[in-house]
């Protein structure tokens, strides 16, 4: 007994020294994450960093590499016997991403690092909408950042040469779709430029005298280094990137592609599924819908899906008649959503969600609707940004599903909810995994026919098309990188075995050009949650709640699909022996 009781005295003191370095480890690379990428500290309404743009070059890039290895050495190094689960599960996600960091960097994908998605030329205004300008010292923080565009887009255009070099280059037709985005920005009228647009929001307690010279700083930052840095940028890519942009849509195309896209997939989906088994989930589920959807069809007259499709597109009550009723239906479905919620969960988010139309810039590009987290001081809320655009192709069938999906009980309840878990360290608040987060967002929209919703046999068979839509995903996308699909045969295929409209078609094409494997996530972590739901239902019976699955579900923030797979295990197994 007193050799026992000695033991246990020494293993304590180690126990918490071990847990405090693990604690002291993730304090430390999360603030050099925020150092590291001041854009993203300024999302999350850390101000500290609001003059710095950060470091574009290849040299940060490889320095980078470099501190994640050390990072990764000392978070491996740390024995987490005798952890509580969640402090396991810090440790272990904390090495998980810096392993597939190091492994992905063979692909070198930092040197092709603009799409019409993404890149410099769209975020940089995009940020202008995250920032806070209560301050003067506000402002005086961002015409600092204006005057280090012109050196970010000199490191962003030598990471394309070198990509150029190394035979990494993205599609012709998407940079010849980024150029025309950048030339747009590059030709507006310094007041005209979205990056003026913090002039028209002084605060009232601002003297004159500071408008003034704000005001004006603002002017000659846009004229003198912000529009000229665009137009060389615009030059460099429509005469000298675009016209070597490779003609093959798909990764197999590029250097080790096999290789490359194998990588991509298990990055997004957090799945060992192959493109050969994904293609074969997505035309299995491509049927699944289309038979749903039929008999919505067959209900109001309609013989097949293509007659139906075809009467969507001339009647005038399923298409938008202004922008501002695309945004006024979206507050509609969501509000209306927000106050079903505790039906289904017990925690709620504190966080609201406002709706806002897509960006003029770039809303050609641009989906047709998609969320930006608010930041967890609540001060900025959450947006669902909608495509307001080219309305005479434009349908009203999946906007009530789309809200759902980006805001309640979709993207922002998620999100919101992550960023409010005080048990969680930031890094996992605001974690990233595409297949658990777009899956949950796709559930999401099937939770809304367990909510009443989906009334209109219109709205109810743009909810179904949306789905549908997920599953085409895992066929075009697989179809692109690993089948050599050429674009024409996506368009054809999505225009054989749906009716979604075609400025939709032309966007998601391109989308799974820009942005390989992301779109596989969707559907397959939708069916992860459906898979975990009806497991643990079958296995607790009557005593299966549904309030304490969602909750639980979301309660350790976004992670990969295994290790949610294992913590509803362990949940479902707890939930069984309390109630024996």
């Amino acid at each position: 007994m007193i050799l026992l009781a000695l033991m246990l005295s020494a293993t304590a003191p180690d126990l918490e020294a071990r847990r405090a370095q693990l604690k002291a480890l993730l304090s430390e690379q999360w603030e050099y994450n925020l150092r590291d990428n001041p854009i993203f500290a300024s999302s999350l309404g850390d101000k500290r960093y609001n003059d710095q743009l950060g470091d574009f070059s290849e040299k940060h890039v490889i320095e980078n590499l470099e501190v994640s290895r050390k990072f990764l050495a000392r978070f491996e190094a740390i024995d987490t016997k005798g952890f509580p689960e969640q402090e396991v599960l810090n440790q272990a996600l904390a090495a998980r991403q810096l392993r597939e960091e190091l492994e992905g960097a063979r692909f070198k994908d930092w040197e092709q690092p603009v799409s019409q998605f993404g890149g410099l030329h769209l975020q940089a205004p995009q940020v202008v909408r995250i920032l806070p300008f209560d301050t003067v010292k506000d402002y005086e923080d961002y015409l600092a950042r204006l005057k280090q565009l012109p050196l970010a887009f000199e490191q962003t255009t030598e990471l394309m040469r070198h990509g150029l070099a190394d035979k990494l280059v993205p599609p012709k037709n998407l940079l010849e779709q980024v150029a025309k985005q950048a030339g747009t920005l590059a030709g507006n009228k310094p007041e005209e430029s979205p990056f003026f647009a913090p002039a028209g929001k002084f605060p009232a307690s601002f003297s004159e005298k500071d408008k003034a010279r704000l005001r004006e700083a603002m002017l000659a930052n846009i004229r003198d280094q912000v529009t000229p840095a665009y137009a060389k940028f615009t030059r460099f890519v429509a005469e000298e990137y675009a016209p070597k942009g490779r003609a093959e849509p798909g990764l197999w195309a590029l250097p080790d592609g096999e290789a490359r896209y194998a990588f991509a997939v298990r990055q997004a989906t957090t799945t060992r599924m192959t493109p050969a088994q994904i293609h074969a989930l997505g035309l299995a589920e491509v049927a699944r819908d289309r038979a749903a959807m039929l008999k919505i069809a067959q209900k109001l007259g309609f013989a097949d899906l293509k007659s139906f499709d075809a009467s969507i597109k001339k009647n005038p009550a399923l298409h938008p008649k202004t922008r501002q009723e695309m945004v006024d239906l979206y507050r509609k479905y969501t509000d209306a959503m927000w106050l079903k919620l505790p039906q289904l969960f017990g925690r709620l988010p504190k966080a609201k969600v406002e709706v806002i139309p897509v960006e003029t810039y770039r809303e050609k590009e641009a989906s047709g609707a998609q969320y930006e987290p608010g930041t967890p001081d609540g001060k900025r809320a959450g947006h669902i940004s909608v495509n307001t655009s080219d309305l005479e192709h434009r349908t009203t069938l999946d906007v009530e599903t789309t809200a759902y999906h980006e805001g309640v009980p979709g993207h922002h309840m998620q999100m919101s909810i992550a960023q409010e878990l005080p048990e969680l360290p930031p890094f996992r608040q605001h974690a990233f995994y595409v297949a658990y987060m777009e899956g949950w967002a796709l559930y999401s929209e099937r939770l809304g026919e367990e909510m009443g919703a989906y009334q209109d046999p219109y709205s109810f068979y743009g909810h179904l098309q949306d789905d549908l839509l997920r599953a085409i995903r895992l066929v075009a996308d697989t179809g692109f990188h690993s089948l050599r699909w050429s674009r024409q045969q996506v368009v054809d295929y999505f225009h054989d075995n749906s009716g979604i409209d075609e400025p939709n078609v032309q966007s998601e094409t391109d989308r799974y050009m820009a942005w390989p494997a992301q779109a596989l996530g969707y559907k397959i972590g939708q069916l992860k949650f459906i898979e975990l739901r009806e497991r643990a239902r079958k296995e607790l019976g009557a005593k299966f709640d549904l309030r304490g699955f969602h909750d639980e579900a979301l309660s350790g923030g976004a992670m990969p699909l295994d290790v949610l797979d294992a913590r509803m295990a362990a949940w479902t197994a707890a939930q069984k022996a309390a109630r024996l």
